[in-house]
């Protein structure tokens, strides 16, 4: 009987410290919901890289990202805009623009469709690169882009430019699913945060 009893006493012991456990992981967890419930609250969004900041509100639709270079020092920002709509290959990854600027200069403007893409002409040295069609409000210019690293295309900075100041911004480009338009709405950043943070300002683009 006495052995019994023992063994009765640590099973209950046993579900006991189970039950506490859950309960303190149930609250932790709740805990953090709340957290990211309120930095999304705020207009916040974590970032996906290491040692970079969680993004802030660029004004409208932008989220802006700050980093160092651990090496360099350079401080490094980071300007994204997420489209509107998903790509027919991935329903849970919207296409996304990106411009870089490090020690307050501007450095390079990419567009991630978030689907793989291949080049289909050559640049004037012979680099790889993709042709895409462009929308500024109600300016339309096609543009070859360089192909990065098999997914991505490297932006021109005229386009960059005119992107920055405009009301509509779509790309047309040619996919595995045929072509298809990422549509965004860049409208709202707040011009004077990139002008300091990368010496450039909207232009709007012109057949000339």
């Amino acid at each position: 009987m006495s052995v019994w009893r023992d063994i009765v006493n640590s099973k209950r012991s046993s579900s006991q410290f189970f039950k506490r456990n859950a309960l303190a992981a149930g609250a932790i967890l709740a805990g953090l919901l709340v957290c990211a419930g309120s930095a999304l609250a705020q207009g916040g969004a974590m970032s996906p890289y290491q040692g970079e900041q969680d993004g802030v509100s660029a004004g409208g639709n932008w989220m802006e990202f700050k980093s160092e270079d651990k090496m360099t020092g350079a401080r490094r920002v980071r300007f994204e805009l997420r489209a509107n709509n998903f790509f027919r290959e991935d329903p849970n990854y919207k296409p996304r623009v990106e411009m870089i600027c490090e020690d307050g200069k501007y450095k390079i403007a990419d567009f991630d469709p978030g689907v793989r893409i291949r080049p289909n002409r050559p640049g004037f040295w012979g680099q790889p690169q993709l042709e895409v069609e462009v929308r500024i409000d109600d300016f339309h210019t096609y543009h070859g882009w360089n192909w990065m690293r098999g997914h991505m295309l490297s932006m021109d900075k005229g386009t960059t430019r005119g992107m920055i100041g405009a009301q509509v911004f779509n790309i047309a480009l040619r996919t595995p699913s045929g072509r298809q338009i990422a549509e965004f709405s860049p409208a709202g950043l707040n011009v004077d945060e990139v002008k300091h943070a990368c010496d450039i300002t909207p232009k709007k683009p012109s057949k000339d």
